[in-house]
């Protein structure tokens, strides 16, 4: 049995300081959701038609009242070709089916006010089960006032692919993993948002090179060419590092087609994980081939319902 580095009490903390320099960006074309004279203190239109930006949160939460069921799959490697159609029917695909639900608004005071949403899923790969939680502690006004989004969001990891006599100390409290995220938003136009969120993982348990505590940061955004289409990007650059098995960066890039209800998006990416303290701590580079050799082919497809 491998000598595992183990750790509990870290596991809920996260102690880091975000400063974003976004009113060095306003010089951007202001569109007529962000004007002054343009319904004052009411939140930007359509900031994200997500909740998703491919493998990461953005900083939309749905109103109150909102249930939103997601499919995000994950095809296997590109690297084979033709052989196997570019991953589609080749061996390790991946999939998660989610659920969320919008359960509580005006949680705060004064122009901290914002929406809760909790959720749970359930992912092939690991079968992770993941509890989550999203909490919109600002939004951003089209007067300006109020010039940036913020969110905060929660996962707890529990996988459930092992017996309990396969773990590493024999206790269930092994299987546990934990992701802290603060993401910060601002629609500079009608075309253009940008988001960047800096994100703490823990696994109670890691090979004795890693360490229990994982910094990243993601650097996300949008470009909307029609009414309902439009580019993504991101990329999630690793902070911490270890002694070994350092995981490399995530970059991803794809097409979103959102209706009222209706979100589906297809992107590339150089990750297989769709957890994301996963995708952050355990997406190793392949000895064998380079970084865009072992692509992803994937989709996210998402339906909202208001009760």
């Amino acid at each position: 049995m491998k000598n595992l580095k183990t750790t509990y009490s870290k596991s809920f903390r996260m102690i880091f300081t975000t400063v974003f320099l976004f009113k060095t960006l306003s010089s951007f074309a202001q569109d007529d959701s962000t004007k002054v004279e343009d319904s004052g203190n009411k939140p930007v239109r359509s900031a994200f038609e997500s909740t998703w930006i491919i493998d990461n949160q953005t900083t939309l939460v749905p109103q109150k009242g909102t249930l939103e069921f997601m499919i995000n799959h994950r095809f296997g490697t590109v690297y084979n070709g033709l052989t196997d159609l570019y991953g589609m029917y080749g061996a390790g695909a991946n999939i998660r089916l989610g659920i969320n639900y919008s359960l509580l608004d005006n949680i705060g005071f004064g122009k901290i006010k914002g929406t809760v949403a909790i959720g749970y899923g359930i992912t092939k790969t690991g079968m992770v089960n993941d509890f989550n939680l999203k909490y919109g502690i600002l939004n951003q006004t089209r007067n300006g006032k109020i010039p940036i989004s913020v969110t905060y969001y929660f996962d707890m990891g529990l996988s459930s692919a092992n017996k309990k006599d396969d773990l590493p100390n024999g206790n269930n409290s092994d299987r546990l993993s934990f992701f802290h995220q603060i993401i910060v938003s601002r629609k500079f136009n009608d075309q253009i948002t940008i988001q960047v969120a800096p994100s703490l993982s823990h696994f109670n348990t890691v090979e004795p090179s890693m360490q229990n505590d994982f910094f990243a940061v993601a650097v996300s955004g949008r470009y909307k060419f029609t009414e309902q289409t439009s580019l993504l990007l991101n990329y999630d650059q690793p902070i911490t590092e270890f002694t070994d098995n350092n995981p490399q960066f995530n970059v991803s890039a794809g097409v979103e087609i959102a209706t009222s209800a209706h979100q589906f998006q297809i992107f590339i990416s150089n990750f297989p994980n769709i957890v994301p303290q996963y995708n952050n701590v355990y997406n190793q580079p392949n000895s064998q081939h380079k970084w865009y050799q072992d692509l992803y082919i994937g989709f996210n497809i998402t339906r909202l319902w208001s009760f």
